[in-house]
């Protein structure tokens, strides 16, 4: 039997979560949810450009959405924050719905969120299913990944992780989120005010000290802007230059005063390389790194979809990359190994 899956969010990676679950055998949209008007009452498969329908249309009430629909679980794709998505999280696990969500705040919110993450996981507890957040920064490239490496590790000193990307090939959300196209006066104004800034680097610190034990004395994420010394363009933006054409970002985890965590991120328009890499000094030596980086949009769909298994067969409450079995591709039905 098909899992029956409600998509909450249709933006560029909740369309390209809903793309990727029509076409894997083993699911069925069965629905969507979003604010946009433009989206209501529409068939889901011509909101997000699928190139066919799929008799699933798209509303605007999230509650009378889930009863008309009756899903397996619910794809939450709505915003960054977690308080302005607990509302939504809260109504979900009303109707006793499993959860996997692209919030990043949602990754690991036991550091920043410790009250909101309290009351969620009771919440989920109580509903008996699951909720997780997940993407691929967080959730996957910054903490799941480093801490999978430390397990074949006799001692671990430092960490040290670095994500360069070339954001020209990224969605516009993206590259409006790290201040494409600002001037500096721009960018350090809404630096200030939270609205560029990658989010995210504080939950992969905590995550990355909690799988090792260490308790972290302060956590610390300064961001300053890359600039443009010619003209740099993507598919939606031109920046002349002395404009802002991205954002290095600079995330350290202290613990007994020593900086053991270090999450270094720079995305910008034109970068010359795109890579992920690891380093972590300690006994043996270890160091990876992944030429051309591994892609943002699509990575964020791919392993919110196959984390779907996983979250259906995982321990009541709110859990994380770290608490449940890393997710591998899925594309079965109900009732496979994958399930059992």
């Amino acid at each position: 039997m098909a899992i029956r899956v409600l998509h909450v969010g249709l933006g560029p990676i909740g369309a390209g979560i809903v793309r990727q679950v029509a076409s894997r055998a083993g699911f069925k949209v069965v629905g969507g949810v979003d604010i946009d008007p433009a989206k209501a009452d529409r068939d889901i498969g011509d909101v997000v450009g699928l190139g066919r329908k799929l008799r699933a249309k798209v509303g605007s009430d999230l509650k009378a959405a889930i009863k008309a629909t009756a899903p397996d679980v619910v794809l939450l794709c709505t915003s960054s924050a977690l308080k302005t998505v607990a509302p939504q999280i809260a109504t979900i696990l009303q109707a006793r719905k499993p959860i996997v969500s692209t919030t990043e705040e949602l990754a690991y919110p036991w550091y920043t969120h410790r009250r909101l993450a309290s009351a969620i996981d009771a919440q989920a507890r109580k509903a008996k299913v699951t909720v997780l957040g997940t993407g691929v920064n967080p959730g996957f490239v910054m903490d799941a990944l480093p801490i999978t490496l430390t397990g074949v590790a006799e001692r671990v000193d430092r960490i040290t992780i670095s994500r360069i990307q070339d954001a020209s090939i990224r969605r516009l959300p993206f590259q409006q989120k790290i201040g494409s196209g600002l001037t500096r006066e721009e960018f350090d104004e809404k630096v200030r005010r939270g609205t560029v800034r990658h989010v995210g680097l504080t939950e992969s610190i905590a995550m990355i000290a909690t799988a090792l034990g260490w308790k972290l004395d302060r956590v610390t994420d300064e961001i300053a802007p890359k600039l443009a010394d010619t003209r740099v363009a993507s598919e939606f933006l031109t920046v002349e230059p002395g404009l802002v054409r991205g954002i290095i970002q600079d995330g350290t985890g202290y613990v007994g005063g020593e900086p053991l965590i270090r999450l270094h991120m720079e995305a910008y328009l034109g970068a010359p390389e795109s890579y992920d890499s690891v380093e972590i000094d300690g006994v043996p030596r270890l160091t990876m790194k992944i030429g051309g980086g591994v892609h943002g949009d699509i990575a964020t769909a791919s392993i919110a979809v196959n984390s779907i298994p996983r979250v259906l067969t995982g321990p009541p409450g709110l859990q994380t990359m770290l608490s449940l079995p890393i997710p591998s591709w899925f594309g079965g039905a109900r009732g496979s190994g994958v399930m059992a």
